[in-house]
């Protein structure tokens, strides 16, 4: 695959599991956020809440039992630690979460799926 055709489904599945997220009372509070430590994909907060999520987006649902490792989840742990003042200053709750997207498949929402 093009690097040009893994852009493009990377953004199509943040599209899809930030449209998941606020149709199960999630508020999108950002998209994309790059830091020198690591990314994060989404930001969104329910409640007290605020969770930095890592998407995965594959051709088929089989490859998302292998899309996500815990070498990405701690550059995901690293960028939430350095945007936790923007994003949850009055002490919300944080969470690093997983999203999984393939087409034909309903969107896989993992909460807290790093316990750095």
């Amino acid at each position: 695959m093009t690097r040009q055709a893994a852009e493009r489904r990377g953004r199509w599945g943040e599209t899809v599991a930030a449209w998941w997220l606020r149709l199960h009372g999630w508020r999108i509070l950002a998209f994309r956020v790059k830091l020198r430590v690591g990314e994060v994909d989404l930001v969104a907060k329910r409640g007290r809440t605020v969770a930095f999520i890592e998407v995965k987006a594959r051709r088929n649902k089989a490859d998302l039992d292998t899309a996500i490792d815990a070498w990405r989840l701690r550059r995901v742990a690293a960028a939430a630690n350095a945007l936790q003042p923007r994003y949850a200053p009055a002490g919300e709750d944080i969470g690093i979460d997983v999203m999984l997207i393939a087409p034909f498949a309903l969107p896989r929402h993992i909460p807290n799926a790093w316990h750095g």
